[in-house]
């Protein structure tokens, strides 16, 4: 059974939407622990439009699950993250504009910034995810980078909308889970993954974790946290 890793980014939104303190992340981390999801995702964003550092100083000393920060590969970011010490740390790209992240990061082209930030993190103890579309060029840079992971982005393979585009989108996946997995890397997946399009993606047998926050939260609205974590556990089963 592949681990979930539940994103609790959209609780502290909640929060922040009236600038309180209700509802409050650590409350719905302790449910995730309760809950026997495997890891908690969380975004630390340069704009701190969710997420708060005191936030994180929390979750580090209360969290016994595997704590994953996401983060862009910036270096006043990384000070945190050395100083914290996630159990792991996912590099994802990241603009003020968008809504939540877009697309993978572009590792090839960038790859001079990400593995000095690769390099930074490892010599902290920390190991590190980056999240990538799948792609094979991606894939091979991600390798040359010494990362331990890779995130595949799902987004595209979530927002089908007909059949012969999911099938397209679920083939890349699974042949950019296979050689990643060859390479070396550790494979992980997340976005826009859902109670419908979740239960596929556990049939690539590369894939040994799964990172889903927003349809988690969403659902929770109606069903309550704990419960919403363990429906989408038995999908991943």
């Amino acid at each position: 059974m592949a681990r979930l890793g539940v994103n609790i980014d959209h609780v502290a939104t909640l929060r922040q939407a009236r600038g309180g303190h209700e509802p409050d992340p650590i409350m719905a981390a302790s449910l995730v622990q309760l809950s026997e999801a495997e890891g908690l995702v969380v975004h630390l964003r340069e704009d701190r439009r969710h997420i708060q550092d005191r936030d994180l100083t929390i979750l580090r000393e209360t969290v016994h699950i595997q704590l994953n920060l996401e983060m862009a590969a910036e270096d006043s970011v990384a000070k945190i993250a050395l100083h914290i010490k996630p159990d792991i740390a996912t590099l994802v790209p990241e603009r003020r504009q968008e809504l939540t992240t877009e697309g993978g990061l572009n590792v090839v082209e960038h790859q001079e910034r990400i593995q000095s930030m690769v390099d930074l993190l490892h010599e902290g103890g920390i190991p590190v995810s980056l999240f990538i579309d799948p792609d094979v060029q991606q894939i091979r840079a991600a390798h040359k980078v010494n990362a331990d992971f890779v995130e595949l982005h799902t987004g595209r393979y979530a927002n089908t909308r007909r059949q012969r585009e999911s099938d397209t989108e679920f083939e890349a996946l699974a042949q950019s889970a296979k050689l990643a997995s060859k390479l070396g890397l550790r494979v992980s997946a997340g976005h826009g993954l859902n109670y419908q399009n979740a239960q596929r993606m556990t049939t690539i047998p590369e894939i040994e974790e799964f990172n889903i926050g927003h349809s988690i939260i969403a659902r929770a609205v109606f069903v309550g946290l704990e419960r919403a974590i363990r429906e989408m556990k038995a999908l991943l089963i």
